[in-house]
């Protein structure tokens, strides 16, 4: 297994875990229960969610160029991290494609 491959699933599955913990307990958190208690308990996740994301970004792009995928693909990987749970389907799908070459 590639470095370039280790890096973008690493990054992914970080991804994808921060994008679960904004969508799933930052925003209801912020916009549904309205707790001021809950909140600065998860004021966190949004910070680091916004650090994580660009290292993802980054990373796709360096794995989807060392396997020379085109344009399109390299496009997928990025908006994968976008989704909660795409950035797992595309880390999933980069690893079966790796094996396949």
């Amino acid at each position: 297994m590639s470095g370039a491959l280790k890096r973008f699933r690493f990054m992914a599955i970080l991804a994808g875990v921060m994008s679960l913990l904004l969508w799933f307990v930052d925003l209801p958190t912020m916009y549904i229960l309205n707790n001021e208690n809950w909140q600065s308990h998860v004021k966190w996740i949004p910070i680091v969610h916004g650090y994580v994301y660009p290292f993802y970004v980054f990373t796709a792009i360096q794995f989807s160029i060392k396997s020379r995928y085109d344009i399109k693909k390299m496009i997928f990987f990025i908006l994968a991290g976008t989704l909660p749970v795409a950035s797992f389907l595309a880390e999933r799908k980069a690893l079966q494609e790796s094996h396949q070459k």
